[in-house]
């Protein structure tokens, strides 16, 4: 990389590339499905980047170049790990085979890394003569003087880092804030009653809920 960029500034020009970001070890459950997608929150902090003119996640625009058969990710059980001190409860959950998707599916992180590309223009001041027209439509020739950077790119590595960690932080805390104020909402109840149904566990449960004081067909008990 080093030689292109050189080559270019040699030669008065400038250059563009790509920066690709990976995210390990991201928790479960942040974003949302529709507006907030974690993805879209991506995209919106790097194009908000200077000189950025694209974005894209997981295979990207390679991944309209294949069939569904060969980019989905298919669902497999996880490797279990032992259960946390003083819990009997398994760890084993689900995974997938490939990561096509980028560690984001349905607009919230899975699990798995999380990796994006972010595309960079050439610097458009450099030091060749060009034809250009100033503001009293006249034309004329624009030759830049002075230091310049021939690429963007290296520059870009730590401002892509950091808007990314403020996008993590940012669905962190709401996703956060939806854990405390679910904690603030009456218990759903664990069975739902069975209405003119019948049957022997239709009749068992409407006794439940009379037992519980939930409503049954109207009335409470």
């Amino acid at each position: 990389m080093k030689k292109v960029i050189e080559h270019f500034r040699d030669a008065k020009d400038s250059i563009g590339g790509t920066v690709t970001c990976v995210i390990r070890n991201c928790p479960i459950g942040l974003g949302e499905p529709v507006f907030d997608k974690l993805e879209a929150m991506l995209a919106h902090a790097m194009l908000s980047i200077p000189a950025t003119k694209g974005f894209e996640i997981g295979t990207g625009f390679g991944g309209c170049e294949v069939p569904g058969s060969v980019h989905n990710d298919p669902f497999m059980l996880a490797p279990s790990a032992p259960p946390a001190p003083n819990s009997s409860l398994s760890t084993q959950r689900l995974t997938t085979k490939t990561n096509n998707s980028g560690g984001i599916q349905g607009g919230i992180s899975n699990g798995a890394p999380i990796y994006f590309r972010v595309a960079f223009k050439p610097p458009a001041t450099i030091g060749q003569a060009q034809s250009t027209t100033s503001y009293d439509f006249e034309e004329g020739i624009l030759e830049a003087k002075g230091r310049h950077d021939p690429c963007v790119v290296p520059r870009a590595v730590p401002i892509v880092e950091a808007m990314t960690a403020l996008v993590l932080g940012d669905a962190l805390m709401a996703q956060k804030a939806r854990e405390s104020a679910r904690s603030l909402l009456p218990a759903l109840k664990t069975t739902l009653p069975t209405k003119g149904m019948g049957t022997e566990a239709g009749r068992e449960d409407e006794a439940k809920e009379r037992v519980n004081g939930h409503v049954v067909n109207g009335s409470t008990s």
